[in-house]
């Protein structure tokens, strides 16, 4: 298959998509396993998975299709939040999580967002969602209970401040706007480019924010997926053609490969921790495997598997999973995460750690 269809067709797929910008996750914290979603043996998975482009169903009907399927990254998604997603808002209450040993608690709230005008904010410690002690839940679970599958949707959260008392706060699921692109100019020469989640747009916003740069730190911490074909074409950014991943899709495998032409010299340092995820992951592992970057942080998230979005023909769109992706190297990380070239240490300042490696790069020429 020549190398262009192959991208054609990665950029088709969405890792996580709609997913973004909602929680993050420890390492170690996974809970219990629960089958893998392209293991499901439910029938009405199996088919839809081929068959629902272009498919007149109900809203309704789709909805049941996906919490029949058995997959639990499947999603329903009217046309209007499809083109919010992958026009860069998401789906959510505002607040990412991580989790400290056996302990869930906020990470940072977005302003303006229903949790911070709920008066959460980041160190409250979350026990419970909708009822469900969050300490008891996989980081997984914590996930999806918190995203939702509709804007106006209430969410009832327990947190508490240090050893305050519990407050209980209802929170009603919105559409958000993301500004998943934040540049800093940390030292001269020096170039920090934070990507908190892959939406249309997002490459080239990297590439004009690298332009010039003498060594950069790519910070996908808490970075929680989205575009596939964004992720793929941020990596060409900084690989000359090749691999980035591979995934399967009914028996069949599928390539994903960086455009030639990209900057192979510039020193690079990629941020990682917990909240890394699906998409995010990809890039990561990309440039891992291929030894353009040195990954800094602690493990990532672990979120392997591929979605497909199906349209169907009112513009809606089903996603249920097709496979499992791979690094270059034919690693997945799917409920395992990616490690770090270099971890930090717990309670250090990882952001000061990559740019000492970065310095060290740079010196090494």
């Amino acid at each position: 298959m020549p190398t262009a269809q192959r991208v054609r067709q990665g950029a088709t797929l969405a890792v996580l998509f709609g997913a973004v910008l909602l929680a993050g996750a420890a390492a170690g914290a996974w809970g219990e396993a629960s089958p893998a979603p392209w293991q499901s043996s439910s029938e009405s998975a199996r088919l839809t998975a081929r068959d629902l482009d272009g498919a007149d169903l109900s809203p309704a009907q789709a909805e049941r299709l996906v919490g029949e399927s058995g997959d639990r990254w499947a999603a329903y998604l009217s046309p209007e939040e499809y083109a919010d997603l992958t026009g860069g808002r998401y789906l959510g209450v505002g607040l990412s999580v991580g989790r400290n040993g056996t302990t869930t608690a906020v990470s940072a709230v977005v302003p303006g967002g229903p949790a911070a005008e709920a008066g959460i904010a980041a160190g409250d410690r979350l026990l419970h969602i909708d009822g469900v002690p969050a300490d008891q839940l996989p980081v997984t679970d914590v996930v999806a209970r918190l995203r939702g599958q509709r804007a106006g949707t209430p969410v009832a959260l327990s947190v508490q401040r240090a050893d305050g008392p519990v407050r209980d706060v209802v929170l009603t699921r919105a559409v958000l706007a993301a500004r998943e692109v934040e540049v800093d100019r940390v030292r001269p020469g020096v170039v920090r480019i934070a990507v908190h989640a892959f939406t249309e747009g997002v490459a080239a916003q990297v590439r004009e924010a690298a332009r010039g740069s003498q060594g950069l730190v790519l910070d996908l911490r808490g970075s929680s997926g989205g575009l596939v074909e964004e992720a793929v074409a941020t990596a060409s950014l900084f690989l000359d053609g090749g691999p980035v991943a591979s995934y399967q899709e009914h028996g069949e495998t599928r390539e994903l490969t960086a455009a030639p032409g990209g900057d192979t010299a510039t020193p690079l340092v990629v941020l990682v921790d917990g909240g890394t995820m699906s998409s995010a992951e990809l890039l990561a592992g990309a440039l891992q495997d291929r030894c353009r970057a040195v990954l800094v942080g602690t493990r990532t998230f672990g979120k392997g598997s591929v979605q497909q979005p199906n349209r169907l023909a009112d513009g809606s769109v089903v996603e249920l999973t097709v496979g499992r992706w791979s690094t270059p190297s034919g690693h997945t990380p799917d409920g395992v995460g990616l490690l770090p070239d270099v971890p930090a240490p717990a309670g250090g300042d990882a952001a000061e750690l990559a740019l000492q490696v970065l310095a060290g790069l740079r010196a090494r020429g």
